[in-house]
């Protein structure tokens, strides 16, 4: 007597229970790992920030002035009254000193062509004598006014050449580390929204590591790996990021 033969229908029926069946287990394997180990998990790492606008206190403007002479002595002469005139010009408006480099000297030369054997060399004219200048000031809306007003040391023959202006936030240490403290405060703000989210609580910072500190134009985000230290503006933004660790219960 033959044994009752299944049904090939019926085979795949029972296969396919089988194989849901190992999958079902399967994913309740994984999901409780995952539980397990979020369970498990003590801690959490956040990132907190902070930004404070800030105004300079202190601006720095380099400019120069020259002369040229045929001689040295005249030279030296001429830059002589040029330097009184411009000390006249900042004493004028409020401005007691500046910071002057030492004289640059350089010659000045010319081409000349000897008809005979129509050649042509270099000959010496004159010289160029110059100052390179530094000013310093805490009103920093006053300097650039200044170099607004310097049209009238050319009036004079002074051969001035305004350069350019660095403003500088002198605290911007003190303020690192207020804002170390407000972005510490931030870290565990972000930590305490997640931690909820898993009906966990967040007990004691266990780590704080300092970012790189980035100071910019007003209102500006950009960033870079060695830190920005804006001078070119007067309002700034300071922005400060910290990566801290909480232990979680």
């Amino acid at each position: 007597m033959n044994p009752p033969s299944v049904s090939r229908p019926h085979l795949f029926g029972v296969l396919a229970g089988l194989a849901l069946s190992a999958g079902l287990v399967f994913a309740a394997t994984v999901l409780a790992n995952a539980w397990t180990r979020i369970a498990e998990s003590q801690v959490i790492n956040v990132t907190g920030s902070a930004r404070k606008n800030v105004r300079s206190d202190l601006v720095i403007w380099r400019a120069s002035f020259s002369v040229e002479a045929p001689t040295l002595v005249e030279a030296q002469e001429k830059l002589r009254a040029d330097h009184a005139k411009v000390a006249a010009f900042f004493s004028a408006r409020g401005i007691t000193g500046f910071a002057a480099s030492p004289a640059e000297v350089r010659e000045l030369v010319a081409k000349q062509r000897h008809e005979e054997d129509d050649t042509v060399t270099n000959v010496r004219v004159g010289y160029r004598l110059s100052h390179s200048i530094e000013v310093q000031s805490e009103n920093v809306d006053l300097l650039p006014k200044l170099a607004g007003e310097s049209g009238e040391l050319l009036r004079q023959d002074v051969a001035f050449v305004s350069g350019g202006f660095d403003f500088i936030y002198t605290k911007a240490g003190e303020a690192k580390v207020e804002m170390m403290a407000e972005a510490t405060r931030d870290a565990r703000t972000r930590a305490e929204q997640i931690a909820v989210q898993g009906n966990r609580q967040i007990e004691a910072l266990r780590n704080a590591k300092m970012g790189v500190v980035q100071i910019n134009p007003l209102h500006s985000t950009a960033t870079s790996w060695e830190g920005n230290n804006d001078t070119s503006a007067v309002e700034k933004t300071i922005i400060a990021t910290i990566t801290a660790t909480f232990a979680m219960k």
